[in-house]
């Protein structure tokens, strides 16, 4: 097409070509199906070769017979049936005669002067028996550059060509609208009334018509044979001079560019539509990745706060401890009670019975408890974040468009995987988890830790640790009251004595609460930073995936955005017929 092309014209085609280019290029790179894709490249392909003129219609619209009236020879077959089950390219040829080109599509040549300019494609009925011929002629649609849609005069605007003409509005066609066989009608009022019926009726479902035109291919055909009485009424007339017209060189060349513009144009609208919609199902993604954090760190926040509940009642435990031992010595140390003291082993029963009483079986419970609590939260958390992603997951589900689910390769196919993986791994968790066995653990690291303090020894309980901590306090404490016994009675050294006792008590309690608290909030901490950790982890590839899809989105955004820019001033410019010299 270049050779007959002023610049003007030239530099036009070659920006339609790189825009659409690009715009291959990156429905490459989205979830554009493989038709569009096709579709594409196809009308690209199209812009070097002869204009293209496709005929469409019910099989009993007179298709064929048009056909041969417009050009003069009767070339196609005719009747009542669908007789054109395959899709025919009418190209000039010195010699008349059929060949298959690909699967369901013939061409057919032919000595016709009008072929020299563009090639005429004759399409199966909109409502032919055979299904498969429909889907060919729809699929054959985006490569016309102009449409010739018939309808007939005895039955104009059937649903099926209703069903069709949207597909062929939805591509940005030019569309010329013919009522064939108005001689069939019995007046010209009658005619007007079906011209009307049908205008109104493309213009409210397609919008812009190009034409319509009412004609008689039978009366054309009959006058091209030898009466040229019958070409008046045939109407044939009005329209060849509009074909004529309108397909001369600057009109094709117009609709050449306008044809491939439209399909990008649809097509980019299209991917935007898909874009937004992708980058609302990722913000929601990524709202659902801010409520589970959100979910962590007011989790976090509960434990903390609950922990240090639980644990300041280990905490009172030994409070009270130390209470009744400030009691007990006050009852103990006095010079009425010399007697008793003089028995260390009746006295140390006695603090054993009276101070320290079953203070180490409540801390292990407590202890056991904290632990339980833990273990409990820890599930719920896990069921919560389950519960959660299972529910976006539905959410999501619903928004799917079409059977099978999404198309492989897609956001909304590798979206589901994902969460679909996330998913198992949490149901998993939930199911395997086995509360007695990680109770066991945290205890057991909880023994540790307090081994660690040098509280007890490897093997020993908590509430033990805190039994051996009271037992060395009644030593030293049994030190203190030795000395008692064995000073020189005296008014001064008694208070002095269980001065002495409650200090030494209030600081073995003091380094036994120290230590013991310390040990277990450290322990607490690293649990927590366990339980946390390993549902961040589950949760670490979904985040991934939404921050990448995100990005990469955003950017075909931007892109398809200014495309969608170019292809229309291309158009407007070419409607402007500002390039045509």
């Amino acid at each position: 097409m270049e050779n007959i092309l002023n610049s003007d014209q030239e530099e036009l085609l070659k920006r339609t070509r790189d825009v659409l280019g690009q715009l291959r290029d990156v429905l490459a790179d989205t979830a554009a199906p493989p038709s569009d894709r096709n579709a594409l490249a196809e009308s690209i392909r199209q812009l070097d070769e002869l204009f293209l003129l496709v005929l469409a219609g019910e099989f009993n619209s007179g298709k064929s017979s048009f056909i041969n009236a417009l050009i003069g020879q009767p070339l196609l077959a005719e009747g009542v049936t669908p007789t054109t089950s395959q899709i025919y390219l009418l190209k000039y040829g010195d010699k008349t005669g059929q060949k298959p080109v690909e699967k369901g599509v013939w061409e057919q040549t032919a000595p016709v002067e009008i072929l020299k300019q563009l090639v005429i494609v004759d399409t199966p009925g909109t409502n032919a028996i055979l299904r498969e011929h429909e889907a060919l002629t729809a699929e054959f649609i985006p490569r016309s550059d102009l449409v010739l849609f018939i309808t007939s005069a005895d039955r104009p605007f059937t649903e099926s060509e209703r069903h069709f003409l949207a597909q062929i509005r939805d591509w940005g066609k030019k569309i010329i609208l013919i009522v064939n066989k108005v001689d069939i009608l019995a007046s010209d009022a009658e005619k007007e009334q079906v011209i009307a019926f049908v205008t109104n009726s493309a213009r409210n479902l397609i919008g812009d018509v190009q034409a319509v035109f009412a004609v008689s291919a039978k009366l054309a055909k009959e006058a091209k044979a030898g009466n040229p009485r019958v070409w008046p009424a045939s109407g044939f007339e009005a329209l060849e001079k509009f074909i004529y017209d309108t397909l001369d060189d600057d009109g094709r060349f117009r609709l050449k560019l306008l044809n491939p513009l439209g399909v990008g144009h649809k097509l980019v609208k299209k991917q935007l539509g898909q874009v937004e919609a992708d980058l609302a199902s990722l913000q929601d993604d990524r709202q659902l990745l801010q409520d589970i954090e959100g979910q962590m760190t007011y989790y976090s926040d509960d434990m903390q706060r609950n922990f240090k509940a639980r644990l300041s009642e280990i905490d009172n435990l030994l409070y009270e401890m130390e209470a009744r031992g400030n009691d007990f010595f006050d009852e103990m140390i006095r010079i009425a009670r010399i007697p008793d003291l003089i028995r260390a082993k009746h006295v140390e029963n006695a603090f054993a019975e009276d101070v320290v009483a079953d203070t180490p079986q409540q801390i292990e419970r407590r202890v056991g408890e904290l632990v339980d609590w833990m273990v409990e939260q820890d599930l719920r958390q896990w069921t919560a974040v389950a519960d959660h992603l299972a529910k976006r997951k539905d959410e999501h589900k619903q928004r799917i468009v079409g059977e099978g689910g999404p198309r492989e390769g897609t956001l909304a196919y590798d979206r589901q995987r994902l969460v679909d993986s996330i998913g198992s791994a949490t149901r998993r968790a939930v199911a395997s988890y086995d509360k007695a066995q990680e109770a066991e653990q945290i205890a057991e690291a909880a023994r540790n830790a307090v081994v660690s303090t040098g509280l007890a020894g490897v093997g020993v309980g908590v509430g033990v640790a805190i039994a051996i901590a009271a037992h060395v306090v009644w030593i030293d404490v049994t030190g203190i009251l030795a000395g008692v016994a064995a000073a020189t009675l005296g008014l001064l050294i008694l208070p002095a004595r269980r001065r002495k006792a409650k200090q030494e008590l209030a600081a073995k309690l003091t380094e036994l609460r120290g230590k013991l608290m310390s040990s277990l909030g450290e322990q607490f901490d690293r649990e927590m930073r366990r339980g946390t950790q390993r549902i961040e982890d589950t949760i670490a590839p979904f985040g991934r995936f939404v921050r990448a899809e995100h990005d990469k989105i955003a950017q075909q955004q931007v892109i398809l955005a200014e495309l969608e820019a170019h292809v229309i001033g291309l158009q407007a410019q070419l409607k402007a017929n500002k390039v045509m010299g």
